[in-house]
């Protein structure tokens, strides 16, 4: 049994959790050959497998944890299935090791999808690629961000793509989302760009690996790996022989690690492994990149890579001293296959109790485990150690344990049958063979030193048959000349491949072709191999076009045009790829001769006019050009100098007529003719010219501006239909005519308007065809237009009595030239149809009175106008006039500005006119102040409508209350008018000094006597030095009967005189004092009077109350209302009995008692009552008011103003109940 060396037992190996049961599907690790049956599942290395339930793994995978990993690069976790490493097979025990076990929950983290879903993300790989532009491997220092991006076009996607970031090959990121670890994604529109990101926020040590980003996107699919470097702070380790400690990984460990060997064995040359056991592999991992780690690990004959980094990790921690152990189990223990194994542990108690167990499961006594005990110390011993075998042990005794590790080698796959080498033709297939000595085995293959990667649509193919290993490849071609070499983990065969073409034989030659225009060219040939060509036409590589197809299908090679041109014409040749040997044909192209009269009609008739040039030019097509022929009545034309010629050129034929005349109308004749045929054609050439003019035109209507004319067609058209006719005008006196229409007129029917009345007028015609407008025709007879005015307006009834009926109207809103000569009144009796003409002769007036009428009879009325055209249309009165004097009680209409006193100054003039209404005439009484009106002094003067009261000049005599009273019959009404006649007021009448001190001077004064029969409005103080007398205005408008006047000049004296002032203006005098005021120089010294304090005190009180208020949604609001209070009040304002309290919706001011309340922007939830309350030491006081908000809002728009969702919610059934029908 092989012992521990002593470096081993200097080994410190952290426990790892335990691994689930052996099962019997065992699975296989980074090979590069594909699977043996299509159910096998490929990775990104192809490497073999025999059943279908096993896998294959090659790229990144992740741990159980992210906390796990490390930077190991491609070592991915060990899964529930058993897996081989690379370059090991199987033993005949390990298929018998242990029966199959349940896979524990906790592993369904690193679980592979099923193998159908991974072979179609792989064809999609190579099927599609999807970014344009992928994440890039970065390095962080510990603590530090780093993002990484992604991009996918998206030009060509009708939605997003899907997109994962992974960690290792299968742990999924999306769930691992936090503080540390966003992901974000966004789209630029003018770009069509997404963008993913994937950002780590302070990074950790275990965040170190690989990384990969998957986008897919219906049957596309696209990834990326990349690195991620995290940098710590070195630490010292202990000095371990690594290379006797990690052989092997625990298998099923949540941190095992596995070796992939397809990024050493790209690119490298086949050569043998030598062992260099001097060099310290620690030191070499510690200072190398995480990319170069599997070439570490393969050159030093480290197989468990992620065992390795997972102990370099651990290899700082500190063991604690054990209080059951007195020696603990040693770190790692390594032993060959098929050999045995011997764990030993000492306690410090023999009596504990000692279990072991074997990732986490108790291991139970049998042939294959053994326990020994000798005295404290406890051993196990393996027997027929098989690659199962390769896990964590620990043993317990009481509540602590230790753990080791148990690495299992296996040994190198050796090639025991060399490949061969092999000659072969192009687009054979080729299979080069190998034996190995393991079934199943790890191997790569490789082309010049490259590895070959098979892939869905690789020509490379590798099968696999126990120990044999086959490289297929499909259709041959001179590029497959190679040298191709094998490796295994043991050792390695090449062999050359050489790769010639076949002798080619022309089966079918290409055959000259003559196709017709338009047909379907078609070029053929077939050759005795499937090899690739190259077409040519006039020496000029031939590309294809949706015109021109070229067609490849086996040994046949076609070239076909579908619509064949004049430009198709020419000599094609095929030239197979490698050979030297030519395929030539000629194509000509030939077309009938055609005559393209599309641009002729129907009927192919050619019109021209009288004199003009006809050049006549007919596209004709052929191939080869035809030859063209014309001819008129069985007379060929020929090609000269004559007025009638023919021209002809490859594409078009020409007839040429220099002066057309009307015997040149005729059926001209076209013969074309080619190799390929013939083509006839004929055309109506037809001569025309204008008109002759029409016969002078009739007028048989004549109106106020217009008039109606007709005339007959013109004998001689033309040889072109009339198309109309042109009308012109002009006065009889002037030579200048006037056309009177732009449109054809297509009716020999016209009529003429705005024309002035009463002046003379004649017209004339032209008749138009095709070639143009004929000569004018003669004038017709001349005529003068004149129209009756229309009827009288506004007619109605002025008066009626027992007999008579008085009616009255305004003139005809249009009289005409021919003026206005009077009007006729008719009427008739109700019930009769009989006008009877009321007037004799015309009456000029606008009122007339019918008599002679019989009372109480009924009449209707009717007044036309009359001039020299005759009568206008009657204007009707709407209604039966009865026959019978009415009355009208009286009713006076007071001017609005004589509702109030009326005041003018002494002098002015006085003219009011005060309308009234009344029937028959009214008796008006004037009377002032109960008086009878002084006729002398007042003028009164009265109409049927209205009475004048007039003053010359006003004075104050005229001032009092004046009273209207009208009257008819019984019926009364009166009105009253107040006058006031106002002068300038007199002097006041006393000024006296009432007390003279410092600089100061008290006066007082009476009012005047006289006030100018208005209030005094003021007074004006003025002061004059008794030396000078010039007199000063101290004051002005002044109110009070009492001043003081300060600033007088010490040692002066002084007079005052006071002026009174009315609307009028200042009295004509003022009143001076008597005496005199001396400002002495040594002032007497003033005693202020003693006040009481005034108590300004008040309870708060509303001096403007708030009134209800409608606002507009959206638009700011305000409730305005004034408070007064002393002390000043407290200003509270709440909605529906709440106070608004820091509410950023509404704004309060309170400016010199006025009170504002702002409402921002306010919504129908904001609608309610408001109330306004003032508050201070004397009371309290509150107003209210209604706010209604028009508009209203969606739930939405109030949820993203802030409105809490329930206060929504009950707001809008509130609203939906208050006026259902408007929602």
């Amino acid at each position: 049994m092989p012992e521990p060396t002593k470096k081993e037992e200097n080994e410190v190996l952290a426990p790892a959790p335990a691994p689930p049961p052996e099962e019997p599907n065992k699975e296989k690790e980074a090979g590069t050959a594909p699977a043996k049956e299509p159910s096998k599942e490929k990775e990104a290395g192809p490497a073999p497998a025999k059943e279908p339930s096993k896998e294959k793994e090659a790229g990144p995978a992740p741990a159980k944890e992210p906390s796990k990993e490390k930077e190991a690069g491609p070592a991915p976790a060990k899964e529930p299935n058993k897996e081989k490493e690379a370059g090991t097979s199987p033993g005949k025990d390990e298929e018998d090791a242990s029966p199959p076990g349940a896979l524990p929950p906790e592993w369904s983290i690193g679980e592979p999808p099923a193998g159908e879903e991974q072979d179609k993300q792989n064809a999609n790989s190579q099927l599609s690629t999807l970014f344009v532009e992928k994440p890039q491997g970065g390095a962080v220092k510990v603590g530090e961000n780093i993002t990484f991006i992604a991009k996918v076009k998206a030009e060509d996607l009708l939605r997003k793509p899907t997109v994962k970031w992974f960690k290792g090959k299968w742990m999924d990121l999306a769930s691992k989302a936090g503080k540390h670890l966003q992901l974000k994604e966004t789209f630029e529109r003018h770009s069509r760009v997404y963008t993913f990101e994937m950002q780590i926020i302070k990074a950790k040590e275990n965040y170190a690996g690989n990384y990969r980003c998957e986008v897919t996107y219906k049957d596309k699919f696209d990834s990326c790996s990349f690195d991620l470097e995290v940098h710590e702070s070195t630490g010292t380790t202990p000095n371990i022989d690594i290379r006797s400690a990690f052989k092997r990984s625990g298998e099923g460990q949540d941190d095992a690690g596995e070796l992939d060997f397809s990024g050493l064995l790209k690119r490298r040359e086949v050569k043998p492994q030598e062992e260099q056991p001097e060099v310290d592999v620690w030191e070499l991992l510690k200072n190398a990149k995480p990319s170069e780690y599997e070439k570490i690990a393969f050159q030093y004959g480290i197989t468990d890579l992620r065992g390795m980094l997972r102990r370099l990790k651990r290899m700082r921690r500190v063991e604690k001293k054990s209080a059951a152990f007195a020696r603990i189990l040693d770190p790692a223990y390594q032993v060959d296959k098929g050999g045995r194994v011997r764990f030993v542990v000492e306690l410090a108690d023999p009596k504990l109790e000692v279990k072991w167990y074997k990732n986490g499961q108790e291991i139970r006594p049998s042939t294959k485990y053994i326990f020994e005990h000798k005295g404290c110390e406890r051993i196990m011993f393996i027997n027929n150690c098989v690659l199962t075998d390769d896990s964590e042990y620990y043993v317990t005794a009481g509540d602590e344990k230790c753990s080791t590790e148990l690495f299992v080698r296996e040994p190198p796959v050796m090639v025991t049958k060399q490949l061969e080498d092999t000659k072969a033709y192009c687009g054979e297939r080729v299979e080069l063979e190998c034996e190995v000595s393991e079934d199943d085995a790890n191997v790569k293959w490789f082309k010049n030193g490259e590895e070959i990667v098979p892939g869905p649509k690789s020509r490379y193919h590798i099968r696999v048959e126990g120990k044999k290993h086959i490289l297929v490849i499909d259709g041959a071609t001179k590029a497959d000349t190679a040298e191709y070499s094998v490796m295994t983990t043991g050792g390695q065969s090449s062999a050359k491949l050489s790769v010639d073409l076949k002798p080619l034989k022309i089966l079918t030659p290409l055959t000259d072709q003559t196709v017709n225009l338009g047909k379907e060219i078609c070029l053929k040939c077939e050759v005795s191999e499937n090899i690739t060509g190259k077409w040519t036409k006039n020496g000029l590589p031939v590309q294809e076009t949706d015109h021109l197809k070229i067609v490849h299908k086996g040994r046949i090679h076609k070239l076909v045009i579908a619509n064949a041109l004049v430009e198709d014409e020419g000599d094609y040749v095929f030239t197979p790829d490698a050979y030297s040997v030519t395929l030539p044909a000629k194509v000509h192209v030939i077309d009938p001769p055609k005559i393209n009269l599309d641009g002729l009609g129907a009927d192919n008739t050619v019109t021209v006019i009288a004199g003009n040039k006809l050049r006549l030019e007919i596209p004709i097509s052929g191939e080869p050009p035809p030859k063209a022929i014309w001819s008129r009545a069985d007379k060929a034309i020929m090609e000269g100098s004559g007025r009638i010629r023919a021209e002809n050129y490859p594409d078009s034929t020409t007839l040429v007529i220099d002066i057309a005349e009307k015997d040149d109308s005729g059926v001209y004749h076209i013969n074309l003719k080619n190799e390929a045929g013939e083509a006839h054609a004929s055309i109506n050439i037809k001569v025309v010219d204008i008109p002759d003019p029409p016969v002078a035109p009739n007028v048989t209507d004549v109106g106020d501006d217009w008039c109606i004319m007709t005339w007959e067609p013109p004998l001689y058209d033309g040889g072109s239909p009339i198309l109309g006719y042109f009308i012109e005008r002009k006065k009889k006196q002037s030579s200048r005519w006037m056309r009177l229409n732009f449109d054809l007129c297509k009716e020999t029917t016209f009529e003429p308007k705005k024309m002035i009345e009463g002046v003379a007028y004649e017209v004339r015609i032209f008749a138009v065809n095709a070639v143009g407008i004929s000569k004018p025709s003669m004038p017709s007879k001349p005529f003068v237009p004149l129209a009756v005015t229309s009827p009288p307006t506004l007619l109605t009834v002025d008066s009626v009595t027992d007999t008579t009926v008085t009616m009255k109207w305004r003139p005809p809103d249009q009289i005409g030239a021919a003026g206005l000569d009077g009007y006729v009144l008719e009427y008739c009796f109700e019930g009769t149809d009989d006008w009877i003409v009321a007037n004799t002769e015309l009456i000029e007036k606008t009122k007339f009175t019918i008599t002679g009428l019989p009372t109480d009879s009924r009449i209707f009325v009717r007044v036309k106008a009359v001039n020299a055209a005759g009568a206008s249309e009657p204007k009707y009165y709407s209604q039966p006039i009865l026959v019978k004097e009415i009355i009208e009680p009286p009713k006076i209409r007071i001017p609005r500005h004589l509702k109030q006193t009326y005041i003018r100054r002494v002098g002015e003039a006085i003219n009011l006119v005060i309308p009234f209404q009344g029937k028959p005439r009214p008796e008006l009484i004037w009377t002032k102040d109960g008086a009878p009106i002084d006729k002398n002094q007042i003028n009164i003067r009265n109409s049927e409508t209205d009475t004048i009261i007039f003053i010359r000049k006003a004075e104050r005599s005229h001032s009092g209350k004046y009273d209207l009273q009208v009257k008819v019959e019984k019926f009364v009404e009166t009105a009253s008018i107040d006058i006031r006649v106002i002068d300038r007021p007199g002097p006041p009448q006393l000024v006296k000094i009432d007390d003279v001190w410092g600089e100061n001077v008290a006066l007082s004064w009476t009012p005047p006597r006289d006030n100018g029969n208005t209030a005094i409005t003021g007074y004006t103080i003025q002061k004059a030095d008794k030396k000078s007398m010039e007199w000063f205005t101290v004051i002005e408008h002044y109110h009070r009967t009492n001043a003081t006047i300060t600033e007088l000049v010490i040692g002066n004296e002084y007079y005052f005189r006071v002026f009174a002032e009315n609307m009028c203006g200042l009295s004509e005098d003022a009143t001076m004092t008597k005496e005199s005021a001396v400002i002495a120089k040594d002032g007497k010294i003033y005693k202020n009077p003693v006040y009481e304090d005034f108590d300004f005190s008040e309870a708060p009180m509303f001096t403007q109350p708030l009134v209800n208020t409608y606002a507009v949604a959206g638009y700011n609001a305000t409730l305005n209302c004034s408070v007064r209070g002393n002390p000043k009040p407290k200003i509270t304002w709440m909605k529906n009995k709440v106070a608004i309290i820091d509410d950023p919706r509404y704004r309060m001011f309170s400016n010199q008692g006025v009170c504002t309340l702002e409402i921002r922007k306010p919504s129908p939830y904001d609608g309610g009552t408001y109330c306004c309350k003032a508050v201070n030491d004397l009371g309290t006081v509150e107003i209210e008011c209604k706010l209604e908000v028009k508009g209203g809002l969606s739930f939405c728009r109030l949820l993203l103003q802030g409105v809490p969702p329930n206060i929504i919610d009950s707001y809008l059934r509130d609203l939906h109940s208050s006026s259902p029908e408007e929602y």
